[in-house]
C-alpha cells in the first residue's frame, strides 16, 4: 500500500539562516543546491571586517574579508530559491513543529517570517582588554589567531598579552613563528612557577609590569607597548586571547544550552538542544577560522536537508 506524504507545516520558507558570514553563506549555497527555500538574514559586518585579509582559506588565501563575502553572494545568484535580506532578527519562537522569526529591517519596521528549520550563524564578538589603542589596532597590530596571522609577522618581534591562565599556551604557540616573543601578563601574581619555567625553556621573556597603552600608526600597525613606568617595548604585533560573547542573545532567548565558555552547544549533527534549531561557525565551540566556519555551515546544511527529507518521506 502506498503511503501518502503527511502535510508539512505551511511556512514561508524551509530554512532561515541568521547570519551572512562564511558559515551562513556556505549553508545557503548547499541548501540552494538542494532546491530548498532559504532566507539569509544579514545583520551586519562580520567579526573579521577589520582584518586586512582572510588567510589559510584554500583558493582564497589573502582575500579581503569583504571580497570573500561578495564572491559568496555572487555565487548564490543562480539559486533562485535563496534570498538574502538585510535585517536584524530580534526574536525566534518555536511554534509547534516550526519557527516564527521577528525581523527588524533597515528602516526600523518589523515583520515576521515562518521557517521549518533555523540555522544560527551569528558568530561572536571579542571583548578586548581595556587598554588604550587596543581597539584601534585590532585586526592589524593586535591579533587573535597565529594560524590566521602568524605567517605575516614571522621572525619579527612579537608580544602576547593575556591572563595568566591562558597566556602561556598562546605564547608557546606563537613562538613557532618567531624566536623573539615577550609575554605581558594581565595578572602576573597568578602566573605559576611551572608556567614561567616552560616559557623560560623556550626563551620567552615575561614582563610583569602593567601595559597602559599601545602606540601604532594610523593604518593600524603596532609600534610600541607602553608600560606603567613609561618604558616602551618595540613590537610588530601583539597576540591577545580575548574573551568573547555571542553576537546575539537569540540562542539564550529561545532556551538553547550554552557551554561554560558561552558557545552554543551542538550535537554531532550541529543541532542545538532545541529540535530544528541548528548552529554553525564561531557561534559553536571549537577552533575559529573562516574556512572551518564555511565547512561547518555546509555540514549543518546537509544535516538540515536530510532531516527535512525524512520528514517529507516517512517510512
Amino acid at each position: 500500500m502506498r503511503h501518502s506524504v503527511p502535510s508539512q507545516p505551511s511556512t514561508d520558507i524551509d530554512v532561515a539562516i541568521i547570519g551572512a558570514g562564511a558559515a551562513g553563506l556556505s549553508a545557503a549555497l548547499t541548501l540552494g543546491r538542494c532546491l530548498r527555500r532559504v532566507l539569509v538574514l544579514d545583520g551586519g559586518a562580520p567579526r573579521n571586517a577589520p582584518s586586512p585579509a582572510v588567510q589559510g582559506f584554500l583558493t582564497r588565501d589573502g582575500t579581503k574579508p569583504a571580497e570573500l563575502l561578495r564572491l559568496g553572494r555572487e555565487q548564490l545568484a543562480p539559486y533562485t530559491t535563496v534570498e538574502i535580506r538585510t535585517g536584524r532578527v530580534t526574536a525566534v519562537q518555536q511554534v509547534g513543529s516550526h519557527f516564527e522569526l521577528t525581523l527588524e529591517g533597515e528602516s526600523g519596521r518589523t515583520s515576521a517570517v515562518t521557517a521549518r528549520k533555523v540555522l544560527l550563524a551569528t558568530g561572536v564578538e571579542d571583548e578586548l582588554p581595556p587598554i588604550d589603542g587596543m581597539r584601534d589596532l585590532w585586526g592589524r597590530g593586535v591579533l587573535h589567531c597565529p594560524y590566521c596571522h602568524g605567517w605575516e609577522v614571522r621572525n619579527q618581534p612579537l608580544a602576547v598579552y593575556g591572563r595568566a591562565k591562558l597566556v602561556t599556551g598562546l605564547a608557546l604557540l606563537v613562538s613557532r613563528w618567531s624566536p623573539d616573543v615577550v609575554v605581558c601578563v594581565e595578572d602576573p601574581a597568578y602566573l605559576t612557577a611551572n608556567a614561567r619555567r616552560r616559557l623560560r625553556q623556550q626563551k620567552i621573556r615575561v614582563r610583569d609590569e602593567p601595559v597602559v597603552r599601545l602606540e601604532g600608526t594610523r593604518s593600524g600597525e603596532l609600534r610600541y607597548l607602553v608600560f606603567e613606568s613609561g618604558e616602551k617595548l618595540a613590537r610588530t604585533a601583539v597576540f591577545v586571547h580575548a574573551h568573547q560573547h555571542q553576537r546575539t542573545t537569540l540562542a539564550e532567548q529561545v532556551g538553547c544550552r550554552l557551554t561554560k565558555k558561552g558557545a552554543v552547544w551542538v550535537d554531532k549533527k550541529l543541532q542545538t538542544t532545541i529540535t530544528g534549531l541548528y548552529a554553525a561557525g564561531d557561534t559553536t565551540p571549537g577552533t575559529q577560522q573562516a574556512l572551518l566556519a564555511a565547512a561547518e555551515g555546509s555540514a549543518a546544511a546537509i544535516n538540515i536537508n536530510e532531516t527535512l527529507t525524512r520528514e517529507e518521506c516517512p517510512k
